[in-house]
């Protein structure tokens, strides 16, 4: 399988580490008949700032804003207007700052424990019909972000798997424009 740089820093009080691991980016669709594993990066700094980009797509969170890229399109939301992006922004926020937001407030946020992991789910309420994903999965082991599983309303999702954290790292914020 090809390998996804996961770059990643967490603030803590007044310093910011910069650390990161490697991962695999795995897309399934038409209910799995068709997997692609797809090489890229995904690169976070000062917790809101996060993007995932692999070849021509991309998924960009610049503080409140999100934008898509899937080849040639591009959609754009503010987490402000949208709440399952803004519950998506305030639980990343709360794995990457260790747990500073409350994010068991949210009712579209399901917080349980599998194998000594923590998963966030984020469903959006059963009458917003226009999302392109049913759900955002996050899985933490620890403090460590282990993966990210976004759910589209066709049945298809895609896999971001993360492991190797290594610190050092240093990110140009051009990659989140």
């Amino acid at each position: 399988m090809k390998k996804l740089s996961f770059i990643i820093s967490f603030a803590l009080a007044a310093t910011i580490t910069f650390a990161q691991t490697t991962a695999t980016a795995t897309r399934v669709v038409n209910k799995g008949k068709k997997t692609t594993t797809t090489a890229g990066t995904l690169y976070a700094k000062k917790a809101s700032k996060v993007a995932i980009i692999t070849g021509k797509d991309a998924l960009i969170m610049n503080g409140t804003a999100f934008t898509m890229k899937k080849g040639p399109l591009k959609a754009k939301t503010d987490a402000t207007k949208d709440m399952q992006y803004r519950t998506f922004h305030d639980v990343l926020e709360n794995i990457l700052l260790g747990g500073n937001t409350d994010v068991s407030k949210y009712s579209d946020t399901k917080i349980t424990k599998s194998n000594g992991n923590t998963v966030y789910t984020i469903t959006p309420s059963a009458g917003n019909k226009k999302l392109m994903f049913t759900s955002f999965v996050l899985t933490v082991s620890g403090k460590e972000l282990k993966s990210i599983r976004l759910n589209q309303r066709n049945g298809h999702y895609t896999d971001y798997l993360f492991s190797d954290y290594k610190t050092g790292v240093t990110i140009d914020d051009k990659v989140f424009k």
